[in-house]
């Protein structure tokens, strides 16, 4: 498997696993500048190579009146003072065909939600763009059904393409992760993510909006790093009490350096020859 570019940076291939990590949403230009500060603190501490995230607008809300972000225009001018600040490579969604263009002068990974994951124009669209693309699985997609999804992608040219895992619909309000997800989307030759923090999410759990159990987070991330992935995506926060999106399934940011170090080692340790 060869590696992609993402700026200057090279992810997956050989080389140990990369992050994308951030909180779900810009709240504010003070919090995301903070949080892409801290971040790039402690990648640069511990060695990692780090994308960071933030969602200029989370259209896929369950509540018409829950927080969506600042939208398009100012929340790519936060991202893109945030990338300038932080060094860090910066990472949004875009939801429409219409946001391509204007995303990917700032961004240096477009995201497909999982929602959208068979949106064959939008995938195309974020592909010709010339930007990394990170397409996330669909909660209702086996892996398999992600191989025309990729060829949707790499059908335009561009083979700085990534495939994220994020958990698979399990009755109501829940979510189940298969980890054999892992190894079947890395047979198509692409690096592959597991998305730890929504895979432990509880969609409309909480009736009006979504919830979730972050006590399961570093379980399942030691256990994708014992299958074998490229990269681990983690929704962080420094208080997620207090997060206006996905605080349930976030990760205290005080916790992300212990998760990484426990990430390494594990897949260290599986990396070895028997």
């Amino acid at each position: 498997m060869k590696p992609i570019k993402v700026g200057k940076l090279k992810l997956g291939g050989s080389a140990r696993p990369f992050f994308i990590a951030g909180p779900c949403v810009i709240e504010s230009e003070a919090h995301c500048l903070r949080m892409a500060d801290r971040l790039a603190e402690i990648a640069g501490r511990t060695g990692i190579t780090l994308v960071f995230k933030a969602s200029f607008d989370k259209a896929n809300r369950t509540s018409k009146d829950s927080f969506r972000g600042p939208g398009l225009q100012e929340g790519l001018r936060i991202l893109e003072k945030a990338r300038a600040q932080s060094g860090l490579p910066v990472l949004s969604d875009v939801h429409e065909t219409s946001q391509v263009r204007a995303a990917a002068e700032v961004l240096d990974v477009l995201q497909i939600p999982a929602f959208l994951s068979r949106q064959t124009d939008l995938i195309v669209a974020a592909a010709e763009s010339g930007r990394a693309v990170n397409i996330k699985k669909g909660q209702f997609l086996s892996p398999h059904d992600m191989r025309p999804a990729l060829d949707k992608a790499l059908g335009t040219g561009n083979r700085n393409i990534l495939l994220t895992e994020r958990g698979t619909s399990f009755g109501y309000n829940n979510l189940v992760v298969d980890f054999r997800s892992l190894v079947i989307m890395r047979r198509f030759g692409q690096p592959v993510v597991f998305d730890v923090t929504h895979s432990v999410q509880m969609p409309g759990g909480q009736g009006d909006r979504s919830g979730g159990d972050a006590a399961f987070i570093p379980y399942l991330a030691r256990a994708g790093a014992a299958v074998g992935v490229d990269g681990f995506f983690l929704e962080v926060h420094d208080h997620p009490e207090k997060a206006l999106s996905d605080g349930p399934n976030a990760l205290p940011l005080r916790r992300f350096p212990r998760l990484v170090e426990e990430v390494l080692q594990v897949c260290d340790a599986a990396r070895k020859p028997s």
